[in-house]
C-alpha cells in the first residue's frame, strides 16, 4: 500500500505497534472475494496519494487521500465508504476523483467500533456497523474536512460522495453541513426506524435539505424498494435544495461496485458522468 513520505513515522503519542494495527488494511475486503476479473484499477501516477491520519475530538482515525500533485488549492470530495471499510474499491475511487482534479479523502469511519475489512462474515460486519453512531460519523467527517482544509483543500469547493452505507450518510451530512455545496448519494438507504444511534434516516430530513444531492438508485435493488424512492423524492420536492434522483431500472444494489457481481458497467458509466457533472454545475470543481 502506497503512503506519503511524510506519513511514514507515527505521531509522537502513538507506538509504532499501536500505529501499524490501527493502518487500514490492503487489499479487497475479505468478505466480498473474490474480486471480479472486471476490477477497475486506477494507478496513482502523478498524485500525491496514499494513507493519512485524521484528528479528531476523540483521538485520530486513519484515512486514505488522493490528490493532483501541487500545493492546490484544490475542490474536495469527502468519499463515504461502503459498509466494507475503505478498502482497494474505495482507495480507486478517490484516485479516480484526484485525476478529474479533486483531492478526495476517504475517513475510516468504523475504526472505533472494528475493522470490518478482515471479517469474512457479513453478519460478523454487520455487528460492528451497528454500533456505530450517526452522531461520530457527521463528527468525524467534519473533522477530516477541517484536516483537509491544512493539506490543500479549498473550503468553499468540497461535498460529499458515498456509497452504500455512505450513500444514506451523504444525504446525512449534506443536511448536517450547509456549507458543502453538493454531494452525490449512490443506492443509500432512504427509510427505516429511527434508533438511539441512528436517529433520523434521509427521507426525515428531505425536506429542510439545503445542500443539493444527486441520488443514484438501482430499479431492481431489492433493498431499497422503489416506493421508498419515490416518497423521498415527493419530500425533496417540498424543499429548496434542487436535489434529483436518478433510478437505472435494471440496475441491482452497488451496480457502480466494478470488483462485485452486481456491476452494470452502461448504468456505473452514465452514473460517474452524472456525477462529475453535478459537482462541476453545483461548484465543486
Amino acid at each position: 500500500m502506497e503512503q506519503d513520505t511524510e506519513q511514514m513515522e507515527a505521531p509522537e503519542r502513538w507506538s509504532r505497534r499501536q500505529f501499524v494495527g490501527g493502518m487500514l488494511a490492503g487489499g479487497f475486503a475479505l468478505a466480498v472475494q473474490p474480486v471480479g476479473a472486471q476490477t477497475i484499477v486506477t494507478g496513482a501516477e502523478g498524485l500525491r496519494a496514499g494513507e493519512v491520519r485524521i484528528p479528531t475530538s476523540e483521538g485520530e482515525i486513519p484515512g486514505y487521500r488522493a490528490a493532483p500533485q501541487g500545493p492546490g488549492p484544490f475542490p474536495t470530495i469527502l468519499v463515504v465508504q461502503e459498509i466494507f471499510g475503505v478498502h482497494e474499491h474505495i482507495r480507486d475511487l478517490c484516485r479516480r476523483l484526484a485525476h478529474a482534479g479533486y483531492l478526495a479523502l476517504a475517513p475510516e469511519l468504523y475504526f472505533r467500533q472494528g475493522d470490518v475489512s478482515r471479517l469474512e462474515n457479513r453478519d460478523d460486519i454487520f455487528k460492528v456497523v451497528t454500533r456505530v453512531p450517526d452522531a461520530q460519523v457527521l463528527a468525524d467527517l467534519d473533522a477530516a474536512l477541517a484536516w483537509a482544509g491544512g493539506e490543500g483543500a479549498d473550503s468553499l469547493r468540497c461535498g460529499v460522495m458515498g456509497f452504500c452505507w455512505g450513500g444514506r450518510i451523504t444525504w446525512l451530512y449534506a443536511e448536517h453541513n450547509p456549507r458543502l455545496r453538493a454531494g452525490v448519494a449512490w443506492y443509500g438507504r432512504l427509510v427505516g426506524q429511527p434508533g438511539a444511534l441512528t436517529p433520523r434516516h434521509p427521507v426525515d430530513l428531505a425536506g429542510s435539505l439545503r445542500v443539493p444531492v444527486l441520488g443514484l438508485y438501482g430499479g431492481a435493488d431489492p433493498g431499497i424498494a422503489l416506493d421508498t424512492v419515490e416518497r423521498m423524492r415527493g419530500v425533496l420536492a417540498t424543499g429548496s435544495s434542487g436535489s434529483q434522483i436518478v433510478v437505472y431500472p435494471e440496475a441491482p444494489h452497488a451496480f457502480f461496485a466494478d470488483y462485485r457481481p452486481s456491476y452494470r458497467p452502461e448504468a456505473a458509466r452514465d452514473g460517474w458522468a452524472r456525477a462529475l457533472a453535478w459537482l462541476a454545475a453545483n461548484g465543486v470543481a
